[in-house]
């Protein structure tokens, strides 16, 4: 491999890295915050990147951002009163709700379940005329998904620094005293997955815009992929303020980007791509745990031997 084509490489991992580590933030605030299990990510992202693609194709590329955001929005609102009001379990109602949400999708698309977006103006087109003729010409993605990814960032610094924020991150933590707090924990977990959500259908916009389509299984498997971002971010930075363990999230997504880019490199079969994503989860989630618990293992393996 040249040293040009693992630039190439380094730069594809970053892009979409930083794209879909929007989502990886979402469930850093949904599952690790406020400690629910949303499943209804994979149809939230699919959701985002229709919506966006529609009001695009119409001829609004910045309102098309805002317009997916708003969409997630809805779709965490739905999820959450299911949960807080209807007494649905988080698991079956994320299930309830992806599920769902897949007939939305293809209705919001027309009743096509690809929308081309070759000849529309999106924000990604917007920069790329900005910069042309300079030397970031050719970053004009990177440079959409940095700004998006540092403004959420910065967003979730300062909301969980809040006093509604903190509120979400108790009702994570010990949901039985936010209540002797007199706060309401149906209303933190309304205001945690609807913010949540948004985050998710803003990846999915950003990723369909610079794709230039959009699939109704764009968005399948994305839970699988955030949560392994999650689990590798919490193993490099699993200490410190929010805003380290947003950087930590950021660079977890990354990291399995670049993992799943050199996979693909190295010509592996498509229908092989899940079992790497499992693989991945399977690695991030039994390291920490072997870290942890390795000197009890050793002490074990030390009284075996000494047994003999």
């Amino acid at each position: 491999m040249s040293f040009a084509m693992a630039l190439t490489l380094v730069q594809t991992a970053l892009e979409l890295g930083l794209i879909c580590s929007l989502t990886v933030l979402a469930l850093f605030l949904s599952y690790s915050m406020l400690n629910v299990c949303d499943l209804s990510t994979d149809g939230c992202f699919t959701l985002g990147a229709a919506v966006g693609a529609v009001v695009a194709i119409s001829g609004h590329p910045i309102l098309s951002i805002v317009a997916a955001m708003c969409a997630g929005v809805l779709s965490g609102f739905i999820t959450a009163i299911l949960q807080t009001k209807m007494g649905v379990e988080s698991l079956l109602a994320g299930i309830i709700v992806n599920t769902a949400l897949y007939s939305v999708n293809i209705a919001i698309m027309g009743g096509s379940s690809l929308l081309n977006m070759n000849k529309t103006e999106t924000v990604f087109t917007m920069v790329k005329g900005l910069v042309a003729g300079t030397a970031l010409e050719s970053y004009f993605i990177l440079i959409v998904a940095l700004v998006a990814v540092a403004v959420i960032v910065i967003f979730l610094n300062f909301f969980l620094k809040t006093r509604l924020g903190l509120a979400i991150r108790a009702t994570g933590n010990n949901p039985d005293m936010v209540k002797s707090s007199s706060i309401n924990p149906a209303f933190t977990t309304i205001i945690g997955l609807c913010v949540a959500n948004s985050f998710t259908a803003l990846s999915g916009a950003l990723l369909s815009q610079s794709q230039k389509s959009v699939d109704i299984n764009i968005g399948q498997g994305m839970v699988t992929i955030a949560l392994a971002s999650l689990l590798i971010g919490g193993t490099v930075i699993n200490h410190g303020s929010i805003l380290k363990r947003a950087i930590g999230v950021v660079l977890g997504s990354f990291i399995f980007r670049l993992v799943y880019t050199i996979a693909l490199r190295f010509n592996m079969p498509a229908f092989m791509l899940k079992l790497v994503s499992s693989v991945i989860v399977i690695l991030a989630i039994f390291i920490p745990y072997l870290k942890n618990n390795w000197p009890t293992i050793q002490r074990r393996l030390n009284y075996k031997k000494g047994g003999r």
